[in-house]
């Protein structure tokens, strides 16, 4: 046999062992890096425990080609989220699943990004060159600062890296090929509009979705993996400290200097989500909580109900109730799509249903119809309970709060410990998703709804319509003698009773 033939003989052998790795990117890290030996001495086992769970749990989640062929587009793309403290080796195990997906694969196409260009290109895109060289079989790829492609098929076989835009998405739309794979590194920092477009384009073939990242906000979609969305996904948080490659003595530096629980901790050695976002209003915790907590009955507090009116066609008008600390007991009510004179009427049927004891509804742009209509429904008489709230106009504390809005919503968080809701996805999302800051005169703002959209966010219509019961002070039922004047309708409203 020459040498030419052995060198045939040999890569046969070895394309054999790789395609053996198909469903098992365990094996192909085993075999495809000499562990022990040279750079790799250090690691004479190979993966650390928590990687090799990850590359198992894709592993078992893999079907065979036949099963693939006979079951088409019915399977569910294959999703893994991890959560993690600082360094565990999460680059590392990014490289080899691309280099498994390249290797056992043909024409497999790969999308990569990170939260920002600088991350993806000196981090998550250099570690891939580092364990290319590494690889057994490297000379089956070429490495470039953009793409990762195999040598005889550069247009059809590869993966790309990608720093992601806004204003340009089509490159996570999907690549419609049998075999697509789309990692996410440091994925808190990626807003909504990218994950969105990803899943949208999840239409053909196999699809293996990886995100990895520090747990650094607690709103988004990286987030969402752990809360609403966590049925769609396998999930896993890492803490440093139980990873063989993290620098142990910094993490015990940090615990000692910010605490075990600080925000600062769990973010960055117990891979576990803040309870607040350094600019967000409203933590997860006091939410979770409020969703948890039983309801205490108090009848003799007033039925207040908020009405938030949508502007656009994703957005929702929503009608929502609270009596005292429950804000759980009547459900909310929501519409898409529904003009002002037909908003109108359901607003009129949740009064004649729930007999409230006031309404606020939301003014501003086309909110001012409604608040006209329903007026004009209810008759003279009933009209004193509605109350028109403008989210811009002057809060009735003008030393402390920027306009109405900032009010409302400043009341509202005060009010959450103690208080009942309901667990409903969207409320949650809404009231973790908005951001605070203070203006020249040390007024509290909070954030518009036009920031949040080029934040991924959608408008915070839930939120906003619970916030707006929050308007202005009721007086309690229960009351032996109430003064009436005619501001706000007619009703005299005492200081304090919005927490009650």
């Amino acid at each position: 046999m020459g040498a030419s033939d052995s060198h045939s003989s040999s890569e046969l052998l070895l394309a054999d062992a790789i395609a053996d790795c198909y469903a098992d990117p365990y094996r192909f890290v085993m075999l495809a890096f000499a562990w022990g030996k040279g750079d790799l001495e250090r690691w004479p086992d190979g993966p650390d425990d928590w990687q090799r769970q990850v590359l198992e749990d894709i592993g078992a989640g893999v079907l065979t080609i036949d099963e693939a062929m006979r079951s088409a587009n019915e399977h569910d793309a294959i999703r893994l989220a991890t959560a993690s403290g600082h360094g565990i080796g999460k680059s590392a195990l990014v490289a080899w699943l691309i280099l498994w997906s390249m290797s056992t694969r043909p024409h497999v196409n790969g999308v990569v990004t990170a939260n920002t260009t600088k991350q993806l290109e000196t981090k998550t895109w250099r570690e891939l060159a580092v364990w290319w060289k590494r690889a057994i079989n490297a000379h089956w790829f070429n490495w470039t600062a953009t793409k990762f492609y195999h040598i005889d098929n550069t247009e059809t076989w590869f993966f790309a890296a990608v720093p992601w835009t806004e204003q340009n998405t089509e490159a996570f739309a999907g690549q419609h090929a049998a075999h697509v794979v789309i990692i996410f590194d440091e994925a808190s920092g990626i807003p909504d509009v990218i994950w969105e477009v990803a899943e949208g384009g999840q239409t053909t073939g196999e699809v293996i979705w990886a995100v990895f990242g520090n747990p650094t906000r607690p709103t988004g979609r990286f987030r969402e993996c752990f809360g609403r969305l966590r049925h769609r996904w396998q999930t896993r948080q890492i803490d440093s400290r139980d990873c063989k490659m993290a620098n142990k003595k910094q993490c015990a530096q940090w615990v000692e200097d910010f605490g075990e629980d600080s925000d600062f901790v769990r973010v960055r050695v117990r891979g576990v989500f803040p309870r607040a976002g350094a600019k967000q209003f409203i933590d997860d915790e006091t939410i979770e909580q409020a969703q948890a907590r039983d309801v205490a009955d108090d009848m003799g507090a007033p039925l207040l109900m908020g009405v938030d009116v949508a502007r656009f066609g994703e957005d929702q008008s929503i009608i929502r109730f609270r009596r005292g600390r429950d804000a759980r007991s009547i459900k909310p009510k929501k519409y898409r799509n529904v003009d002002t004179m037909d908003l109108a009427s359901y607003v009129c049927e949740a009064i004649d249903t729930h007999d409230p004891d006031l309404v606020f509804i939301d003014g501003n742009g086309v909110g001012g119809g409604v608040v006209d209509r329903v007026k004009a429904l209810l008759g003279k008489d009933r009209a004193k309970m509605v109350i028109e709230v403008q989210n811009g106009a002057r809060a009735q504390n003008q030393s402390d709060f920027l306009n109405k809005r900032a009010e409302c919503w400043s009341r509202m968080k005060d009010w959450l410990p103690g208080a009942s809701i309901d667990r409903d996805a969207d409320l949650r999302d809404d009231l973790v998703g908005p951001e605070y800051g203070y203006d020249l005169h040390n007024r509290l703002k909070l954030e518009s709804k036009e920031s949040m959209s080029a934040r991924g966010l959608h408008s915070p219509d839930d939120a906003d319509a619970l916030a707006l019961t929050f308007a202005v002070n009721a007086p309690r039922r229960d009351k032996e003698k109430k003064t009436q004047q005619k501001q706000h309708g007619g009703t005299r409203l005492s200081p304090g009773a919005w927490m009650t």
